[in-house]
């Protein structure tokens, strides 16, 4: 039997020791991080821009690993380029990026000048322009849930939902043998949708709101709604929580200010300092915080879909695969300067 002496234990006792205090925080805790995947229609409103620029600081911190960013929006091609120039930004250029390859779902109106944005690579060091660059979203998703644990992975969707939708009803293939239900129903932890705004009210109204029911994405969501395999969690926060001044004073170059920038003016003919409402943010914050300072809970039960006339949340603690989170009352203003402090932090990496 070997017997390692005294000195031989401390001298590797300090090796390991100053191995664990060259790693990053990222890197100590990316054991715990959690996986996501983060859809998005960037360009559509610049709230998508602060909600990944949030989510990369919770990978800063070790909280998140970001596994994949899909850009489910084909009618103005130019989100992926956006979406891959804010990773660069932020250290992680290396995140696989995918686009919906059709023109057939998003909002036809490029309101965030993406197109300028993603074809200034000089500035910002993307190498994807248009969505026909990047891989193809229902083979991406594939292929990166195909390589996740079982039931680790949360799918974001801040934007339109059809990139979802392709991959539930996607077929095996060279990565994965399941078909899209099966790959879902095995892989992902719960989809946490920024979506059915206002569906909870004392009146049972039926509400369509922009991301379930228009730039005709309604069946999609109709479909994943009523058959998604996992746990569904419904976001409605933000619209108040204002977000996007405190980027004024971050170093040039910063293309989420520049976006925030470009939507405010093309938009509403405001500035940065007007600032945007926060639903995008609220999500991703649900995601990886909880409810935390912020939401709250309304409890287990099911969205009622109805394509013509919209949905609205029932309440019904018997169905418990899908939940309804809401923001705190009173809270508009500290969740704001949360955000704007994280949105505006330097990159970690």
């Amino acid at each position: 039997m070997y017997k390692m002496n005294l000195p031989g234990i401390f001298f590797c006792l300090g090796i390991y020791l100053a191995m664990l205090a060259a790693c990053s925080p990222a890197e100590k805790s990316k054991g715990m991080a959690q996986k996501v995947i983060f859809d998005t229609d960037m360009g559509s409103d610049c709230d998508d821009v602060g909600a990944l620029a949030l989510l990369h600081s919770y990978a800063d911190e070790g909280k998140a690993d970001i596994l994949a960013c899909i850009y489910s929006s084909g009618t103005v091609p130019y989100g992926a380029g956006v979406t891959e120039a804010i990773n660069i930004y932020y250290g992680r250029g290396e995140i696989p990026i995918g686009a919906n390859q059709d023109a057939e779902v998003g909002d036809p109106v490029d309101k965030m000048s993406a197109e300028k944005l993603a074809k200034d690579q000089a500035a910002f060091g993307n190498t994807i322009v248009h969505n026909q660059d990047a891989a193809d979203q229902t083979k991406l998703n594939r292929k990166i849930l195909a390589l996740q644990d079982d039931n680790s992975v949360d799918y974001i969707t801040v934007g339109h939902t059809k990139g979802l939708y392709d991959l539930l009803m996607s077929e095996p293939d060279n990565n994965s043998p399941l078909n899209g239900k099966e790959l879902i129903a095995k892989k992902v932890r719960r989809w946490i949708a920024l979506g059915a705004l206002n569906a909870n009210n004392p009146q049972g109204h039926y509400i369509r709101d922009w991301n379930f029911f228009f730039n005709k994405t309604t069946p999609y969501t109709a479909y994943l709604v009523q058959h998604f395999p996992s746990d569904i969690v419904f976001v409605d926060a933000g619209s108040k929580v204002m977000t996007g001044a405190s980027l004024k004073n971050t170093q040039a170059g910063n293309i989420v200010r520049t976006a925030y920038r470009d939507w405010l003016w093309n938009v509403e003919k405001k500035t940065i300092a007007d600032q945007r409402p926060s639903w995008d943010l609220a999500t991703v914050y649900y995601a990886l915080e909880g409810t935390g300072e912020f939401l709250e809970d309304a409890g287990v039960g099911y969205l009622d879909f109805d394509v013509e006339k919209g949905c609205r949340w029932i309440s019904d603690g018997n169905r418990t695969s899908q939940r309804f989170i809401m923001q705190k009352p009173n809270s508009d203003a500290a969740f704001a300067e949360y955000l704007n402090e994280r949105i505006s932090r330097q990159p970690g990496k």
